[in-house]
């Protein structure tokens, strides 16, 4: 059975990581990729990245405008297995953890909410104000997991793709209890 993963990446710096979950999640025939990109998104992709915003749509079942309110992902009705915003500006952190429902990301992250649904947030910013974390906190407190972009160096990485790779699987990792994800982008503890 095929399912919807709902993939928004907002103005925060590390598209990369957005562009490394969408590689694995494109290439599965047993997922939708769904995709919103905000206009800040593309600005700081087209700043930061080697690749462009047509490159990560290409790789998505559907995409959305950011704009477009009356699209399926803003509707409690239409079915998906969790969404990630990643990465997760602050702006649109604060807008999530308070129900802002301003663009499609935060009206989809919302209705992930109340639906009870798996939504991760994968947060880009430091140092962190008082704001931000009370933000975190009352995002985490409304059901999200909050995943700072913080990769790991156990693995002792040897290339920035090392780096990308290894929050994204954690990032994937966090579906396989509904997506069974052989997850192979980083060595794992011990291993």
């Amino acid at each position: 059975m095929t399912k919807r993963i709902l993939l928004a990446v907002t103005g925060a710096s590390g598209p990369q990581y957005a562009m490394a979950l969408a590689k694995v999640l494109s290439g599965r025939e047993d997922i939708e990729l769904h995709l919103i990109l905000s206009e800040a998104a593309k600005k700081v992709i087209a700043l930061e990245a080697e690749f462009s915003p047509e490159d990560m749509l290409k790789l998505a079942h559907a995409s959305y405008d950011e704009k477009n309110i009356a699209a399926g992902p803003a509707s409690g009705s239409w079915r998906h297995a969790g969404m990630i915003v990643c990465p997760c500006s602050m702006a649109s952190l604060g807008a999530i953890a308070h129900g802002l429902g301003t663009n499609l990301i935060h009206r989809a992250a919302d209705v992930t909410l109340k639906e009870g649904r798996k939504l991760i947030l994968v947060t880009r910013e430091t140092p962190l104000s008082l704001i931000h974390i009370k933000n975190m906190l009352a995002a985490r407190e409304a059901g999200a997991v909050i995943m700072p972009a913080s990769p790991g160096f156990y693995h002792k990485p040897q290339t920035i793709d090392d780096l990308v790779n290894h929050l994204a699987g954690r990032i994937i990792d966090q579906f396989n209890d509904q997506l069974c994800i052989d997850n192979t982008l980083f060595k794992r503890w011990g291993d």
